[in-house]
């Protein structure tokens, strides 16, 4: 009579290495689904829309990177360059567009920083805030102003 075999312990050595492995990566995709940009309920344009409405006066575009990342690239045609790391800068918008009701797009560079900075102007009481996902550079909202061939000055040192 033929014995029947142990089915494999409960707690073996390669069941343990699968669970560890399975929650180390289910653990990464959860932090790289976190680091994503923030989800943004509000209005949103493409770099051509966003170009188009900033030169006509029909928004007003906000570059919010650094100054560094202005020096690389240059400003879009149209947009305003305000470093949202600024201590003082809602004041600084605010002074630029007093209207907190006035349409405002806001840039960055791959468009996770503006859905940030577009969620905080929205609790701050802008009410038409506008985001612009692409960015200068491009992202998974589409090509981005640079790749467009969208029209850029170069940026100057405030003296």
């Amino acid at each position: 009579m033929e014995q029947a075999k142990d089915p494999a312990p409960l707690f073996s050595r390669r069941r343990l290495m699968a669970g560890t492995a399975l929650t180390v990566l289910g653990g990464g995709a959860a932090f790289y689904m976190s680091s994503l940009a923030p989800g943004y309920a509000g209005l949103s344009l493409n770099v051509r829309e966003a170009h188009q409405q900033a030169v006509a006066g029909d928004i007003t575009l906000i570059d919010i990177r650094r100054p560094d990342e202005w020096a690389r690239t240059g400003i879009g045609e149209g947009a305003h360059p305000i470093d949202m790391r600024r201590d003082d800068f809602t004041e600084a918008l605010v002074t630029l567009v007093p209207d907190r009701a006035a349409p405002i797009a806001l840039i960055c560079a791959r468009g996770v920083r503006s859905a940030r900075m577009a969620n905080r102007m929205s609790r701050e009481g802008f009410s038409n805030i506008i985001d612009v996902p692409e960015g200068m550079l491009g992202s998974a909202a589409g090509p981005g102003w640079l790749a467009s061939d969208l029209p850029t000055l170069p940026y100057k040192e405030p003296t």
